[in-house]
């Protein structure tokens, strides 16, 4: 693992089993509860092959908080799903010209994190 590199996330919940079967059946995560760790279920995203993000200015370029985006194969297949899990859609699918797609949501706890679709890479 290089210098710098993000190595771990704590994601805040009020309800451990709401919060679990929010990510779970969301985005697919497996979640294992350890008994060493007395209420802090570990998940994993598996390998990961890069991964970046940005400096922006507050409630300008960027949001005022910070703000972790999760890959997801198909936004317009997932954000159906948020609200149905108990979370709230926050901004809507909004395409980042020449990359991709986002959109905000409001996960159970009251975290505000956002879901990436890139855009089909051209066949060379």
């Amino acid at each position: 693992m290089a210098h710098g590199q993000m190595t771990h996330i704590e994601i805040p919940a009020d309800d451990l089993p709401r919060a679990r079967r929010f990510y779970s059946e969301l985005l697919g995560w497996e979640i294992s509860d350890m008994p060493e760790f007395a209420n802090y279920p570990l998940f994993s995203f598996g390998e990961i092959k890069s991964a970046g993000g940005a400096l922006g200015l507050r409630g300008k370029t960027v949001g005022n908080q910070l703000r972790v985006y999760f890959d997801v194969d198909s936004i317009d297949a997932v954000l159906p799903n948020v609200s149905k899990l108990g979370g709230k859609v926050v901004e809507a699918k909004t395409e980042i010209p020449g990359m991709g797609w986002y959109a905000v949501i409001d996960d159970t706890e009251g975290n505000q994190v956002a879901l990436y679709q890139s855009m089909p890479r051209p066949a060379m």
